[in-house]
C-alpha cells in the first residue's frame, strides 16, 4: 500500500519551488546578488517573518537555488551521456555530456552564475547543497576512466589533472558566451559553438 503524502508537507514544498522561482526571476532581473528576501517575499505574497520559516537567511536561498541547479545539470548531463545512441561508446558519451553542459547552462544562465561564479560575496554552497557538483566531475572521471580502460584515450586521461583541464574547457566556452553573448544560444553564439573543436583538441592531447 503506498503512503499518501502529507498535505502539509505537499503545501510547503509547493510553496518552496514558488520561492526558488520568484528569487531566480528577481536574480535575472537584478543581478544574482541583488536579490533580496523582503522582494522575493513580495513576489509570492508573503510578509518577510513567513519567508524566513521557509528560509532563514539569504544565503539559505542561495544554497537552495543551488542545490537545484548543481542536480538538475548533473542530471541534464547524464541523460544526455547515457542515451543508447552511444552509451556503449564513452568518447561519444564524453561529448554529448560537454554539450549538455553548456546547452543547460545558456539555458539556465541565472542558475549557472551562481554555479560557475562566485557573484555573491560571502556565500559558499553547503556540503549537501555541493553534492551533485561533486557528482558531476565523478560521471565525468567515470567516463574518462571508461574511455582509457577501452584504449581510445592514454591512461594520462583518467588524471586528476586531464579532468581539471577538462572542466575547464566546458566552463570557459561557458563563461565566455555568457560574458559576450549572454542571449546567444548553442547554435548562433560564437564561443558555445566553439565547444566541439575546443574537446576535440582535449581528445588529441590525450588520444592513446
Amino acid at each position: 500500500m503506498s503512503a499518501v503524502p502529507d498535505r502539509r508537507a505537499v503545501r510547503r514544498q509547493a510553496t518552496v519551488e514558488e520561492i526558488l522561482a520568484a528569487a531566480l526571476g528577481l536574480m535575472e532581473r537584478d543581478g544574482v546578488a541583488g536579490m533580496s528576501l523582503s522582494a522575493v517575499a513580495r513576489a509570492v505574497g508573503m510578509k518577510p517573518p513567513s519567508l524566513y520559516e521557509y528560509f532563514p537567511s539569504k544565503n539559505a536561498l542561495y544554497d537552495a537555488l543551488f542545490e537545484q541547479g548543481a542536480t538538475s545539470l548533473r542530471t541534464a548531463v547524464r541523460v544526455a551521456a547515457n542515451h543508447p545512441a552511444h552509451a556503449s561508446d564513452p568518447i561519444e558519451s564524453l561529448t554529448a555530456g560537454t554539450s549538455a553542459y553548456v546547452r543547460w547552462s545558456l539555458e539556465n544562465r541565472v542558475t549557472a552564475q551562481l554555479l560557475m561564479w562566485r557573484p555573491v560575496p560571502g556565500f559558499e554552497p553547503s556540503e549537501n547543497a555541493y553534492a551533485p557538483s561533486l557528482g558531476l566531475v565523478a560521471d565525468l572521471a567515470t567516463l574518462l576512466g571508461a574511455a582509457v580502460e577501452t584504449g581510445r584515450l592514454a591512461p594520462a586521461a583518467a588524471s586528476s589533472d586531464a579532468l581539471l583541464l577538462l572542466t575547464c574547457v566546458i566552463s570557459g566556452v561557458v563563461s565566455q558566451q555568457m560574458a559576450n553573448e549572454p542571449l546567444a544560444g548553442t547554435q548562433s553564439g560564437r564561443y558555445a559553438r566553439l565547444l566541439e573543436p575546443a574537446v576535440n583538441m582535449w581528445l588529441r592531447y590525450y588520444a592513446s
